[in-house]
């Protein structure tokens, strides 16, 4: 092709700019023109698109297309949406290679392209893969060319035909060009960060505590928060490690979810399959608001969207910072994190379910029995408990006193019961519930409206008579009023009954208010 009609070429192709788990469907323009010699990027690159350039221009000349004596411009579309990563470099060079000629193939612009360029062509590995499909197969995209380290990820998410490329010379190959493909192995692995499993539990190792494990066993069954204060050794922590053992596996649609979120992250191992695990976040006590919620850059994951479908552990709860613990109430209620900076704003999933342990005091020693070893005052009890507001703990379903573990809990328990028995009881009511809310848009007796519950079951004034006096006495507020009744729906499911009774509700509330 001669250099005149390659001036009239303008090259395309199509890539996603990702937001968190949405995106946005963006079109590669390139084209040759006179001018000085150079490469410019427009439609709101960031410095690592912007960086592009360089990799481009060394990786063609390694390929023997040097494009040091010409004139690119290479065009982002939209350009309001700004554009984040190193993956949209293979888009950035077929749509170049298109316009030079390189390539003859017309359709790139139908193929969503993904992947970093190496400076000797190879296509490196990149974050997001899974979400880019996921966007890209919404937005009515059906073809992807993704680098070969992220072809285990790709293959994940059914409905995408999915091409895998080792070097920007074997894409153009494809494409009906014709280059040398350098004798270079493939990178099939980018580096990630280490990924430290939480040491998890089975119920049979807790020695006594039979209100805790009872809580422990409702909070799985209808996805209920749970806070846990008691004397430390009590069991609390444990507890909580029982907990991922004792819930359903993710189905399919919410193991996707979950990989997405890893996906971002890099911290993916798709090797072996989706990870049907509900994941468990136990972050330490002085992690910061940022960390927790993310976003302190676009595409930056927290630890509460890391904990999505999963359990979000709070060990020593009242040692976290106020933020943090404030940032925890809106997740809590819509299900997603809201991040707004300077930058821009972006939506996170953050359905989760909280537990929460603390002891009694900052000694730790104030439960009852063990309040001759205490020494903290009456003002250090209020400021300590103090520090999970009210407005929190409205909205943790279940909270329960933990005892300290006794000689006779050890020697008269016997065999206690374990995780797989437990398990069986809460995929029956989980079943109850997936019966249930078939119509919903929500799944389980945590997510239920209030208002929904009390027509279903029809429930008389005499049934609701304790929450009535609760609320009016000022104990309850209507949010606690509502989740109240959750439980007490969950306390029917266990138990296979077809709705929640007074003595239901009592007990209920008796979980919540810490009441006997």
């Amino acid at each position: 092709m001669g250099s005149e009609a390659k001036l009239n070429v303008i090259g395309r192709s199509s890539a996603v700019a990702l937001w968190g788990l949405a995106g946005t469907i963006v079109s590669i323009e390139a084209c040759v023109s006179a001018g000085l010699p150079g490469i410019d990027i427009v439609g709101l690159p960031d410095a690592s698109v912007s960086e592009s350039r360089k990799r481009l221009r060394a990786a063609l000349a390694y390929l023997g297309i040097p494009v040091a004596t010409q004139h690119l411009t290479i065009n982002l579309t939209p350009g309001t949406v700004p554009k984040v990563g190193t993956g949209f470099d293979l888009g950035i060079a077929v749509a170049v290679l298109r316009a030079q000629g390189v390539i003859g193939f017309a359709g790139t612009e139908s193929i969503i392209h993904c992947g970093e360029l190496g400076l000797d062509g190879r296509i490196r590995p990149v974050n997001g893969v899974l979400p880019t499909l996921h966007v890209g197969l919404q937005s009515g995209f059906d073809r992807f060319v993704v680098p070969v380290g992220n072809c285990h990820e790709a293959s994940l998410l059914a409905g995408a035909q999915v091409k895998a490329v080792a070097s920007l010379a074997e894409l153009v190959n494809i494409y009906g060009g014709d280059l040398a493909v350098p004798p270079l192995p493939a990178v099939v692995a980018a580096p990630t960060p280490s990924t430290h499993r939480p040491e998890l539990h089975d119920l049979s190792e807790v020695q006594g505590q039979d209100e805790a494990r009872f809580g422990l066993e409702v909070a799985a069954a209808g996805g209920h928060n749970l806070l846990m204060r008691g004397t430390p050794g009590a069991g609390k922590t444990l507890l909580a490690q029982c907990l991922p053992g004792i819930l359903p596996p993710l189905d399919d649609a919410q193991a996707v979810e979950v990989a997405a979120v890893r996906s971002l992250r890099g911290e993916l191992e798709s090797s072996e399959g989706l990870d049907h695990r509900p994941p468990f976040e136990a972050p330490h006590h002085r992690s910061t608001a940022s960390a927790m919620v993310g976003g302190r850059k676009p595409g930056s994951i927290g630890i509460i969207s890391r904990a999505h479908r999963g359990v979000l552990f709070l060990d020593e709860a009242p040692e976290f910072s106020r933020d943090v613990l404030e940032a925890l109430r809106q997740p809590l209620e819509s299900r997603q994190v809201q991040i707004h900076r300077a930058w821009g704003s972006m939506v996170l999933p953050a359905a989760f379910q909280l537990i929460m342990a603390a002891n009694p005091c900052p000694c730790g020693a104030g439960m009852q029995g063990a309040e001759v070893h205490c020494q903290c005052t009456p003002m250090d009890k209020r400021r300590y408990r103090s520090r999970l507001s009210g407005p929190l703990l409205d909205r943790v379903d279940l909270q329960l006193e933990l005892l300290p573990v006794s000689p006779a809990d050890i020697r008269l328990a016997g065999a206690q019961e374990s995780s797989a028995a437990v398990t069986e009881r809460v995929l029956a009511a989980r079943q109850r519930q997936a019966a249930r809310y078939a119509d919903c848009p929500w799944k389980l007796n945590a997510a239920a409206p209030g208002p929904w519950l009390r027509e279903h079951f029809s429930l008389s004034p005499k049934a609701l008579a304790d929450l009535d006096r609760a609320l009016e006495t000022g104990r309850i507020t209507m949010r606690g009023y509502d989740r109240i009744l959750r439980v007490a729906t969950t306390l029917a499911d266990l138990e296979g009954a077809e709705a929640p009774t007074a003595d239901r509700i009592r007990t209920a509330l008796a979980l919540r208010s810490q009441d006997t």
